[in-house]
């Protein structure tokens, strides 16, 4: 009856909400008015307001006082002030870090309106792969990590810290928890062009733990300690050397190859280093400590057997030395103004270079917007592909420096090429390119060319003081042994001192130890080898007694067949036992084809020459591309296996005296294209609600092949198949469909065609509603499709023989990209997404100019981005919409709606609810009630079954109402979700929802 009577309030509600609003209103007024009371005042309140009050004017009381100057009653409330943003700040970045971590669904759901969003590194690149089970496994494994760490803190790394200072002697770690969060990988991108005797991952980590650790040092009654941190970057980890044994990789090594993004919540004393200016310093210390570790050069060397050189694997040697030839810039944006703006000036332009850790200046050229630097630098790369030469361009000024633009050189390339003159576009500023000379230098190990080297370098000239290098030398400090007691008797604390033409390298220090061990490596650029010396000197940690001393000339080097020196050495000034074991290589570097430029410039002034002997007027390119007609005609076809049932039992138990059940599961074949779903145990009625997605021809006419089986230890068990065509004609197909060659059991399926259209003003509503879409197997719908047509290039570069190239590129789509890179040893050309949103119909058709290639090297493409839109189309088509509501409030309620034109039937399938208000303490016994308004005898009323005690109840129950079409645009759906165990004074509703029957279906809030 309760129901009843609430149903045709709902129903009058729809006939006159103006009249009967306004009467509840004003009745609602009088009933407040009537039970307004005039609260009491409480004592204690009062007392705690003016104890407040009083703590704010004690200061300025004691400062008056004492005549403590006001400027620093100022300045002290400035630093609280801007402590406590700091402060404040942080934390709500590490709660909105772990509110996304928790639920990533309703994040993506609140931020879809914004087009430039941080997606995953497995939907930015199609190279990048999502690895969800290995999220999984980390997150079994996270407490057990935690207990190491807990360990490692307590019995290794506290009793070193209290061994390093007399002040520390009472430290110890009060609580070490890594909480439940754990670690998450969101991609992996496995390099195959690399050595065949190691494996070389890319893996995108992000941290967001809520990790708390507390550290007290009772002598002084300290404590701080760290609660929340947030680490996102990527990892590089190489699996080498590869063995013909258990456990098949030799080691594991890992590193950043840049610095990763770091952001710590400190507690206790601690705080204070979120005071503005402190912060910026601690999180740099921090960075640096983790980069000593982590960052290239630096290794993390996780050996798997023995017997290995671990030295030479946590410092291997670098891949090669780049030679950058700073040359010039042309058209860099104005930024100097004189009398306040008036008059405008130019620019007092440097460049800073930036490769990993090493990190170049520029002089700065004054009053110019087309400096000449014509400087040289020279970096050692440790890795490629992967490292970068960054560079920014700033205009010099007595304050604060201009930003004049940037630009990223893939050091990939100039490896490939050997050789790359070229002018770089500026980006983010309206105009501004710099000219670049980049030279790849090989690493010989032979002296075979180093005059030759020699002669060479001494044609280099460079306006900085920086001269060419011929070689690099790489010292490997290993161990050392029987080294001399300190003063007093006592063992030293040793670190090694290494100095080569003028510069000087320090080890880190092992603590009271004869025998140290170091294992580390050191590099040198040398400018002629014949005539340089090695100094080693092994030192205490005050480095003021010397343990010992040694001198070994390079010469010696020279000397050996592969350059290499790996031996003990005898410390002189130190005992009869005294020694040291290093391995000092030598490399030459060597341009491998140093007329690489000449025979480009010289091949380059033929073709002038040739141009200007020639009466025939020239060839003029087309200015936009041709393709057929079949270019980016494509769509999506969306397959949404929900369920099945009936399927025949396949397990038996017992030796087959109990029949069991099934694991079912699908397979689903199109063409060459195969997608899995995932296994449901024990189960003849499974629910998958999996989506899949594939490219096809508009005019593909190919079959879809489903087939079940059963999920077996030895072979998997034949379930039933089914085949289905003329899906991309039929638009749209929700329906159930018998299985095959199998006794019993019919599966359910959705197969949607969603074409594409460029049309820019539809990809924010389809960024809207796919959000709100929801699988089981974490798929994300495709938003637009991304379609490249290449059809010519001119001025490419000659081989390095003089010959024309045969250039080739490859022709790919890609599904929601936000960049795509073309990087070919000829020329690289990056085209962004923002670039193509922002241009007419969504496409870009011209000639685009090619980096790391000839000044008018260029190729002509159409880039074309096409967003899918929906299905709506009458008479023999349907369309869909997903709804839900998109904010808490009493909870949220999943629909699916969908309205078939050529049965003329509304079809309402209620999936769940998640969040539902409880006015007990026990959950609800809720349901969901249906109605289309107006409707004076509910004969449209409809409900699901009843869930148990379930907060986030699943319903997935379908309803049909049998709709005309011109009438289903002026009809409501109301949707109550009530409670089933409500008291006879206790309200049954515990929310509502009103959807209007058309596309542009309006969501409204779960309220009651």
């Amino acid at each position: 009856m309760q129901d009843d009577k609430q149903e045709s309030t709902e129903a009058k509600g729809a006939e006159g909400p103006g009249a009967s609003g306004a009467g509840e209103k004003a009745l609602s007024n009088v009933r407040g008015a009537e039970t307004t009371k005039p609260k009491g005042i409480s004592a204690v309140a009062v007392l705690w307001t003016f104890g407040k009050c009083l703590s704010a004017l004690l200061p300025v009381y004691l400062a008056g006082y004492y005549r403590v100057s006001t400027s620093l009653l100022v300045c002290g409330m400035m630093v609280y002030t801007g402590w406590k943003h700091a402060r404040e700040a942080k934390e709500e970045r590490l709660r909105s870090a772990i509110q996304l971590l928790d639920n990533e669904e309703e994040y993506t759901s609140m931020k879809s309106s914004k087009i430039r969003r941080d997606l995953p590194a497995w939907v930015n690149f199609p190279d990048v792969e999502k690895v969800e089970w290995l999220n999984k496994v980390l997150q079994q494994v996270w407490p057990f990590v935690g207990q190491y760490l807990e360990k490692l803190l307590m019995e290794t790394i506290a009793p070193s810290i209290r061994a390093s200072s007399a002040h520390l002697q009472t430290l110890s770690f009060t609580k070490v928890d890594m909480g439940d969060k754990a670690m998450k990988v969101v991609g992996i991108k496995a390099h195959t062009e690399n050595d065949k005797g190691q494996v070389l991952l890319d893996l995108y980590i992000s941290y967001v733990g809520n990790v708390e650790i507390n550290v007290e040092v009772k002598r002084y009654f300290c404590k701080a300690g760290v609660k929340g941190i947030q680490l996102h970057g990527m990892m590089r980890v190489i699996l080498e050397p590869l063995i013909g044994d258990v456990p098949i990789v030799g080691a594991v090594t890992m590193f950043f190859i840049r610095r990763p993004k770091l952001d710590i919540n400190w507690t206790g004393l601690t705080n204070l280093l979120d005071i503005p200016g402190l912060n910026v310093m601690s999180d740099s210390m921090i960075m640096d400590a983790i980069a000593s570790f982590l960052v290239l050069p630096n290794r993390l060397v996780v050996p798997l057997v023995p017997g290995l050189h671990v030295a030479q694997l946590r410092c291997p040697l670098p891949r090669g030395v780049v030679r950058i030839h700073l040359l010039e810039a042309q058209n860099l944006v104005a930024k100097d103004n004189y009398v306040k703006g008036v008059m405008a000036g130019l620019s007092d332009p440097y460049a800073i270079l930036r490769m990993g850790p090493q990190t170049f200046t520029s002089k700065h050229i004054d009053n110019t917007d087309c400096p000449k630097w014509g400087e040289m630098y020279e970096v050692i790369v440790h890795e490629v592909p992967g490292q970068e030469l960054e560079v920014e361009v700033y205009d010099k000024d007595t304050d604060k420096d201009d930003f004049l633009g940037r630009t990223k050189l893939d050091l990939g390339i100039v490896k490939k090429s050997i050789a790359v003159d070229d002018w770089f576009t500026l980006k983010d500023t309206p105009s501004g390119r710099v000219h670049f000379k980049l030279e790849w230098l090989a690493l010989q190990s032979n002296t075979e060319q180093l005059e030759q080297v020699l002669k060479r370098n001494e044609s280099i000239t460079s306006k900085n003081s920086n001269p060419p290098s011929s070689a690099i030398l790489v010292v490997y400090l290993d161990k050392a042994e029987a080294l001399p007691m300190k003063k007093g008797n006592k063992e030293p604390n040793p670190m090694v001192q290494i100095s080569v033409q003028e510069k000087t390298r320090d080890s880190k220090i092992c603590y009271t130890t004869v025998n140290p061990e170091w294992e580390e490596a050191f590099t040198f650029f040398i400018q002629d080898p014949r005539a340089k010396d090695i100094n080693v000197q092994v030192k205490d940690a005050d480095r003021v007694q010397t343990l010992g001393n040694l001198t070994i000339p390079l010469s010696r080097v020279l000397e050996t067949s592969h350059l290499s020196l790996d031996q003990w050495f005898q410390l002189e000034n130190a005992g009869s036992a005294s020694r040291i074991y290093i391995n000092a290589v030598l490399r030459v570097n060597m341009l491998l084809d140093e007329e690489v430029h000449k025979v480009k410039e010289t091949a380059v002034d033929v073709k002038k020459d040739k141009v200007e002997e020639s009466p025939s007027p020239a060839v003029t390119q087309p200015p936009h591309t041709s393709p057929d007609l079949t270019f980016a005609s494509e769509g999506v076809l969306r397959i949404h296996l929900l369920e099945a049932q009936n399927l025949v039992a396949k397990d038996n138990l017992m030796g087959g005296m109990v029949k069991g059940k099934s694991d079912p599961y699908v397979k689903i074949h199109i063409g060459d294209i195969a997608f899995k779903s995932h296994v449901i145990k024990e189960n003849l009625n499974p629910t998958w609600n999996e989506m899949y997605e594939v490219v096809l021809s508009g005019r593909s006419d190919q079959d879809i092949k489903f087939e079940a089986f059963d999920k077996d230890i030895d072979s998997d068990d034949f379930l039933g198949r089914c085949v289905l065509n003329d899906v991309i004609r039929s638009q749209y197909t929700d329906q159930w469909f018998t299985l095959k060659d199998v006794k019993s059991g019919r599966v359910h399926l959705i197969l949607e065609w969603v074409p594409t259209v460029s049309n820019p003003a539809r990809l924010e509503q389809v960024l809207q509603l796919q959000t709100l879409q929801s699988y089981q197997n974490k798929a994300v719908p495709s938003a637009a499709l991304l379609f490249v047509y290449i059809e010519a290039a001119h001025s490419l570069p000659f081989k390095k023989s003089g010959k024309e190239p045969k250039a080739g590129v490859d022709n790919v789509f890609v599904i929601i990209p936000q960049r795509f890179l073309y990087g070919v040893p000829m020329g690289s050309l990056v085209i962004t997404i923002k670039e193509l949103l922002a241009a007419p119909q969504l496409v870009l058709d011209q000639w685009f100019h090619l980096d790391g290639a000839l000044p008018d090297s260029q190729i002509l493409l159409r880039a074309e981005l096409k967003v899918r839109t929906y299905i709506k189309l009458y008479g023999h088509t349907s369309w869909t919409l997903p709804c839900a509501a998109p904010a808490p409030g009493n909870g949220q309620v999943k629909l699916s709606l969908l309205y078939t034109s050529k049965e003329k039937k509304l079809v309402v399938i209620v999936h769940a609810c998640r969040g539902l208000l409880s006015q007990s303490k026990d959950a609800v016994d809720s349901y969901v009630s249906l109605m289309l308004l107006p409707d004076k005898s509910k004969a449209t009323k409809k409900k699901t079954a009843v869930k148990k005690r379930d907060l986030n109840p699943e319903y997935n129950e379908r309803f049909e109402y049998d709709l005309p079409e011109d009438e289903a645009r002026f009809r409501r759906l109301s949707v109550s979700v009530k409670n089933n165990s409500a008291s006879f004074r206790s309200r049954d509703v515990i929310g509502q929802v009103s959807v209007k029957l058309h596309p542009h279906t309006v969501l409204s809030l779960l309220s009651p």
